[in-house]
């Protein structure tokens, strides 16, 4: 009788022990890392705030699809907003995710101009990305098309 209580408790034990391990176990960045995806900007919005026109202060907000580097397979989307901080100079303030289907988020912060590239910093992840830092080089294609370049740190 002891011997099947102990053999079910030795059972239990590894089970137990196998189960921490694996959700533990972290899938975070462990070496530098860079890919791109391709947004498409379909949903993009200025929202006006104060003066009418284009305006400091008015706010750019979307929910975009985001494409592989090849552009023809959807692995993603991106959400977020930015501030205009100036017409002269063409520049919004801005933070966003790239949410990556089954491997988690990229959170990017930084300047983002109408007519120029432009690199924001890397701020954060969840997932794959949760210990992530670097930049994100912004480039503009055809068709409100964008580069997402991303330069990955652990």
């Amino acid at each position: 009788m002891r011997k099947p209580l102990f053999v079910a408790a030795v059972v239990l034990v590894v089970l137990a022990t196998a189960l921490t391990v694996s959700f533990a176990r972290t899938r975070s960045i462990t070496q530098p890392t860079s890919f791109r995806v391709i947004e498409h900007g379909v949903t993009d919005v200025v929202t006006d705030i104060g003066k009418k026109e284009d305006s400091q202060g008015d706010i750019f907000s979307w929910y975009n699809p985001v494409y592989d580097d090849t552009d023809t397979t959807k692995v993603g989307h991106d959400q977020g907003d930015c501030i205009r901080v100036s017409t002269s100079k063409g520049a919004w303030e801005c933070r966003w995710l790239t949410f990556l289907n089954g491997r988690g988020s990229i959170m990017v912060e930084g300047v983002f101009y109408d007519a120029k590239d432009s690199t924001l910093a890397v701020t954060g992840g969840t997932g794959e990305f949760d210990n992530a830092r670097g930049t994100m080089a912004l480039s503009a294609l055809s068709g409100g098309r964008y580069n997402f370049d991303f330069q990955l740190l652990p």
